[in-house]
């Protein structure tokens, strides 16, 4: 598989806080990575690095063989091919969960509208929203909300999904409609980079697992490798706190 994303010894500072230092990673398309590690460890952080949401200071970040870099003339392209999807959602409140899903596509990617609106109603359906069309957020529960955040991300066709603690501000039971739907996108191939502190999703989505604690890389491997049989101390002790 073509590699899709390359970070090269990549540092992030504010000020004389370093929260990641010497980051390398590669991505493949249609792989799936995901991401845990400890609260404060730089997981989300490093996230928004990845489409220039934040800088980085030293090392570069190549997506399709483009430098994200916030001060290039195409960092507007560069981010729609790294799709966002956060854990607040992020839903314009005074619109529709239809015009918030076409306001982008036809706003920014000059797309015809409706074409853009088939295409809306038919990611609804597949989501179990179609019947939510018509709603505005505050109607919608933090699940319904966060699939429409998935679809929002989806319509702008990107090259790569970032999906940052996607069900962190869920309550127990919406959690496992938003995972679902991420599943389902792995199962036909969608490249994505997942920071979840669902361990059980995570197994079962990963193509590979990733550790991060202070700032670096500490271990990354097959799920299954990962969890049954954990390298550095670090790790173990980790994973103890979790039932999966």
């Amino acid at each position: 598989m073509e590699e899709i994303l390359k970070v090269n010894n990549v540092c992030k500072r504010y000020e004389d806080i370093t929260v990641f230092e010497n980051m390398n990673l590669t991505v493949k398309r249609g792989e799936v990575v995901v991401i845990v590690g400890p609260s404060g460890c730089g997981k989300s952080t490093f996230l928004r690095c990845l489409n220039a949401l934040e800088n980085i200071q030293d090392g570069e970040i190549l997506l399709d063989g483009e430098k994200v870099d916030a001060a290039s003339k195409n960092i507007g392209n560069i981010r729609e091919k790294a799709g966002m999807v956060f854990q607040s959602y992020d839903l314009f409140p005074h619109l529709t969960v239809l015009q918030n899903l076409m306001l982008a596509p036809v706003k920014v990617k000059k797309r015809d509208k409706k074409e853009v609106e088939a295409e809306a109603l038919t990611l609804l359906e597949r989501v179990g929203l179609l019947t939510k069309k018509d709603s505005f957020p505050r109607q919608l529960s933090g699940g319904q909300k966060q699939r429409v955040a998935i679809v929002r991300a989806l319509i702008m066709h990107p090259e790569i999904l970032l999906l940052d603690e996607i069900t962190a501000a869920l309550d127990p039971e919406m959690v496992r409609e938003v995972l679902d739907v991420v599943l389902s996108l792995a199962k036909e191939g969608r490249t994505m980079i997942i920071v979840t502190h669902e361990m059980q999703f995570a197994r079962a989505v990963a193509d590979r697992m990733i550790f991060i604690d202070s700032g670096r890389i500490v271990e990354e491997g097959s799920p299954e490798e990962f969890f049954e049989n954990p390298k550095s101390d670090r790790l173990k002790q980790f994973l103890q706190t979790f039932s999966y």
